[in-house]
């Protein structure tokens, strides 16, 4: 329970601030962010992050996933004497139920998905028109050592610039993609001409000028090195690296990859691999279960430290580390749809242990008859939940000191803990 509790307020605290400052752009005078700019350094009002309408649902719904730890505390809200195991079913079925309407919510509005793919396509047409300016251009866009070559870039502008008025045009820019061959994907042309505008048009005006275009090719370049940064030089093989790595992208989310038919062609074996796989996972969650806990036992006694805070600060910081690293970096582009990924994907880390974590650790206290006496952990974890579920909730932008709301959340959950717990004789 330490370990739910902890994890649920890491990823809402400590992560979601983290990711804010790691992710703050600077903010317009409509406080709309600018993506990829961040030159107000730590100003609290005038820097910080904005994500689309779609995140403050999955916020929604993160704060509805609440609902079955109300359920099973509604003996120790009214002061019941009887009816103890029956709210335990009740917040068992609905913890469930709740599982199976979020699932089929991902199936019928996969607008996350949606999202994703569009993004690894921008990433593939990205890496594509890299390629090809690197194969027409008079010279290498990136020298031997992965310094840029600014004047190929501009080079490059001045190509597309068919009219030569000194900016590129949407119809100039869409003669440059539908010369591009994309062979190993189906590319909307407007789609991705609407796409590349966004991303290098930054003063607005339906337009690109030259330094739009050079700081948009800098940017995309060192998008490339982040994606393909183990290849070493950043030559002609590595513009090549980086476009088969964004396609085996692309190819994924569409569940089309060339090499893998089994999605087509045996659909049982695929669905029996996807079962195998998550008994084995299972299986071996279960065999680490036993020695995991023994372990905190017998640290929290060789050091007199309560198990709870050791399952409640130490274990989520081991577990959620490596979602920890990966929601960082994806908020370190700086972009809306890089953050409003990001942020969806922890509330949807917390709707996870919300449903079926809970699900399943409510099935246990159940079905071995134990007793349920977590009522400062519960309450932490709802307070967490809905003050940050309604502060995300109805809003898109978050300036800098946002943050500071998150982080202040993490300490103040550990008192409230052991003020219940060490004072009043929660438990």
């Amino acid at each position: 329970m330490g370990l739910l509790a902890g994890s649920t307020i890491m990823l809402l605290t400590i992560l979601w601030g983290s990711c804010v400052i790691v992710g703050k752009c600077d903010l317009s005078e409509d406080s709309t962010t600018i993506d990829s700019q961040d030159t107000k350094a730590f100003s609290l009002f005038g820097s910080g992050v904005s994500t689309d309408l779609q995140t403050s649902y999955a916020a929604r719904i993160m704060a509805i996933s609440v609902l079955p730890f109300i359920v099973v505390q509604i003996p120790q809200i009214l002061k019941l004497q009887s009816g103890h195991r029956l709210t335990l079913l009740l917040g068992l079925i609905v913890a469930v139920l709740l599982l199976l309407t979020y699932c089929l919510y991902q199936i019928f509005q996969p607008w996350i998905q949606r999202r994703k793919l569009e993004y690894s396509r921008l990433k593939h047409v990205m890496s594509g028109l890299l390629k090809h300016a690197q194969m027409h251009t008079f010279g290498h866009l990136v020298d031997d050592d992965g310094t840029p070559n600014v004047s190929v870039i501009e080079k490059l502008f001045h190509k597309i610039d068919l009219d030569n008025d000194g900016k590129i045009g949407r119809g100039e820019l869409q003669a440059f993609i539908v010369g591009v061959n994309f062979e190993d994907i189906e590319l909307d042309t407007n789609l991705a001409t609407d796409q590349v505008m966004a991303d290098f048009d930054r003063s607005r005006n339906s337009s690109i000028e030259k330094g739009e275009f050079v700081d948009g090719v800098l940017r995309w370049l060192e998008e490339a090195k982040r994606v393909v940064a183990g290849s070493g030089a950043y030559s002609k093989k590595f513009m090549d690296d980086f476009h088969i790595t964004t396609g085996e992208e692309h190819n994924a989310l569409l569940d089309k990859h060339e090499d893998d038919g089994e999605s087509i062609e045996n659909p049982t074996w695929t669905c029996f691999k996807a079962i195998s796989l998550l008994l084995l996972g299972t299986a071996m969650a279960a065999a680490f279960a036993d020695p995991l806990v023994d372990a905190v036992h017998n640290f929290s006694s060789a050091t007199s430290i309560p198990s709870f805070f050791i399952s409640f600060i130490a274990m989520p910081l081991a577990t959620n580390s490596s979602e920890a690293v990966s929601a960082i970096i994806f908020a370190s582009r700086k972009k809306q749809r890089t953050l409003s990924l990001t942020f969806s994907e922890v509330y949807g880390g917390v709707t996870m242990n919300n449903t079926l974590c809970l699900a399943v650790f409510l099935a246990l206290v159940y079905v071995r008859g134990l007793t349920w006496d977590f009522s400062s952990e519960v309450l932490v974890i709802f307070l967490v939940c809905i003050i940050m579920g309604l502060f995300t909730s109805f809003r898109t932008k978050f300036p800098l000191w946002t943050c500071f709301v998150a982080f202040l959340l993490y300490p103040l959950s550990l008192v409230l803990v052991y003020i219940l717990d060490y004072k009043f004789g929660w438990s």
